[in-house]
């Protein structure tokens, strides 16, 4: 269903149209810069969901062929252990069966190691991209943080280590704007990875970056709040 599901295009185009509206207003702002970086983690989760549903070939034939060698030799040696043997004691079989469980044990761990190999390759890659996510994360809140709305309604003194204000408050309220989108559309992003790929890490991983993402965005919001309902000061 279209309103179910979110659309890797969507999002991409999104984000590109976002990054047009930040560099138009703020073409040398290290933002514009950012948002370029968010459109290519868009562009590369697009390809790269899609490459998600498909099977890796190549591994399913190599775990697939280890998988039926190591059955093979399972149903062998449990044949040889069925075989009636002259002088067999109580304790040689005691001993036999032991050896044939941990044998057992060892081949179900090996099975299941080659059986999920594919899972975890694809996992592996899917953290390491929500990681550049949950890092974009960041970097577009340390853009915001000297952005100081009270300074925008009051001008005061700044010490030689101030940080560099030039907007105003129309400029500074875009500015935390874009900010906010950009931490929505990054949470959006990593939420791609999880529809595609149904893993319990990658999930929780995910939901690491959506609840921070969220967290940055409040505190954003309770500055554009500031500015929409501050009074200048009177010139």
């Amino acid at each position: 269903m279209p309103y179910r599901t979110l659309d890797s295009e969507q999002i991409s185009s999104t984000v590109a149209t976002l990054r047009k509206r930040v560099a138009e207003r703020f073409p040398e702002s290290g933002l514009t810069q950012v948002c370029g970086e968010l459109v290519d983690l868009a562009d590369h989760a697009r390809d790269a969901t899609d490459r998600l549903t498909r099977p890796m070939l190549a591994l399913r034939v190599i775990s697939g062929a280890l998988i039926a060698l190591i059955v093979a030799g399972l149903g062998g040696t449990i044949f040889t252990l069925s075989t009636p043997r002259e002088g067999l004691t109580l304790p040689d079989f005691i001993q036999t069966l032991e050896a044939g469980i941990n044998d057992l044990v060892l081949i179900g761990i090996g099975v299941f190691f080659l059986g999920s190999f594919e899972r975890r390759i694809k996992r592996r890659r899917v953290l390491r991209e929500v990681s550049k996510l949950r890092s974009i994360a960041h970097i577009i809140d340390m853009h915001q943080l000297t952005k100081d709305p009270q300074h925008a309604l009051r001008p005061r003194a700044d010490t030689p280590a101030s940080p560099k204000r030039t907007f105003d408050r129309e400029n500074l309220s875009r500015y935390l704007d874009y900010c906010s989108e950009m931490l929505s559309l990054t949470g959006k992003i990593a939420a791609l990875y999880v529809q595609r790929f149904d893993d319990g890490v990658v999930l929780a991983s995910v939901n690491e970056v959506e609840t921070l993402t969220t967290g940055l965005s409040s505190k954003i919001w309770q500055k554009v709040m500031i500015l929409e309902t501050g009074v200048p000061a009177k010139t």
